[in-house]
């Protein structure tokens, strides 16, 4: 089985103890900060290998590795196959660094987009940029409300109920 799919099951298991899914969870949190602690430290290098050398590399188990390889993907420059990713596949870790922190505030892993390591990479202000750009992506902005007795958006000269607001 890949490893993606079983690392699914562990960890959106619907019949696991909650407590377990809970522990699992905060682990695999604290592990996954220290793995970006070390690649920030050197954002411009990839960092290379079959999945289980990654994992040795990082210290962490292989389920771990790929729950990281299958976050980390959606901000990698070349996407790595993880649907069918077993542990002698080759993967990469090379991130769009604006890309993996606009991801981070997607996700709203705020103890990943507020990592030390950032300030090294990009200054306070093209971190609140890109901050403000990742949340203003996903506002909807809906636009003026036109009334009755206002012009008429068409450029018609009449008013919106005598023109275009008749149809509508």
């Amino acid at each position: 089985m890949a490893l993606l799919k079983q690392w699914k099951e562990i960890a959106y298991s619907e019949t696991a103890n909650k407590g377990d899914l809970q522990r699992l969870w905060s682990d695999y949190f604290q592990k996954e900060k220290e793995i970006y602690m070390e690649l920030l430290k050197t954002p411009d290098e990839t960092a290379e290998g079959t999945v289980k050398e990654l994992a040795e590399r990082f210290g962490v188990d292989l389920m771990t590795m790929t729950g990281f390889l299958d976050g980390i993907n959606d901000s990698l420059k070349e996407a790595n196959p993880i649907e069918e990713m077993e542990e002698d596949t080759k993967v990469n870790l090379g991130f769009d660094k604006e890309l993996l922190y606009k991801n981070m505030v997607a996700a709203g892993a705020d103890w990943l987009y507020n990592l030390e390591e950032w300030h090294d990479i990009f200054d306070e202000d093209k971190r609140k940029a890109l901050y403000k750009e990742q949340k203003s992506s996903t506002t909807i902005v809906k636009g003026a409300k036109i009334y009755p007795n206002d012009p008429c958006p068409c450029g018609s000269g009449k008013k919106y109920k005598k023109c275009c607001g008749r149809n509508a």
